[in-house]
């Protein structure tokens, strides 16, 4: 089922801003954290400088410059996730999609290489694999499409046959070809399946119950009982 909504819904889904989710999804691990925090103390560093060797007059561009390094450590993070959104948002059409997990399977993916050398002074390459979790997702029109994503305890639930709803984007309005998706929501589940939290999800919830009881069939019309005559 494919359904097409308005496009101030789609940004309702999708807001400029970073949720609370997406802030999290780029605060990163404990490394990144550290990363951010040596740039903002380089930038520092860059600030006093220029203090020390532009003339009188550069005030505001000093202050202004010393303001965005030192929390560059706190904003970055917002501004990856606002970037990101607006990437998707960019996309003319939007349309809630309703289908079924017809295939679950787990991989281990290749996530990257290390080079270090051993006791014997021999190099080694070591390499950082991920197990994967793979939805294969398909909806009574035909339509298939498949999402891969970091494996977590709380997918070990996901069955084939489970009713799959995501956001679907495109350029037209038919929404003929679809050009993103969003994360998945499993409704049997309450839960969400995606690598990273596109949606304001607890609008998008509110959005799969309203259309979920547009699309429910309606009950058939009662017939008037016949009234009895007495004698």
């Amino acid at each position: 089922m494919l359904i097409p909504i308005t496009r101030e819904k789609v940004k309702e889904l999708i807001p400029i801003v970073a949720t609370a989710e997406q802030y999290r999804y780029y605060w990163g691990k404990l490394s990144d954290v550290l990363g951010r925090v040596l740039i903002s103390l380089l930038g520092a560093l860059l600030s006093l400088a220029l203090q020390l060797t532009l003339p009188p007059g550069f005030e505001i561009l000093e202050f202004s410059l010393a303001i965005v390094f030192a929390l560059y450590w706190l904003w970055r993070p917002a501004y990856r996730a606002g970037r990101r959104n607006v990437d998707y948002r960019r996309y003319q059409y939007g349309g809630f999609w309703r289908g079924e997990v017809i295939d679950v399977f787990i991989t281990e993916e290749l996530i990257g290489k290390e080079e270090t050398v051993n006791k014997q002074g021999e190099l080694v390459v070591i390499e950082n694999r991920e197990r994967r979790l793979n939805l294969d997702l398909e909806d009574d029109t035909g339509f298939t499409t498949s999402l891969q994503v970091p494996l977590q305890r709380d997918h070990r639930v996901i069955r084939a046959g489970d009713v799959a709803e995501m956001l679907v984007m495109s350029n037209r309005p038919d929404l003929s070809r679809i050009m993103q998706v969003s994360d998945i929501y499993l409704s049997d589940y309450g839960a969400w399946v995606s690598d990273y939290p596109h949606l304001k999800r607890d609008t998008f919830v509110a959005v799969s119950r309203e259309l979920g009881r547009q699309s429910a069939p309606k009950p058939p019309p009662r017939k008037p009982k016949r009234s009895q005559n007495r004698r």
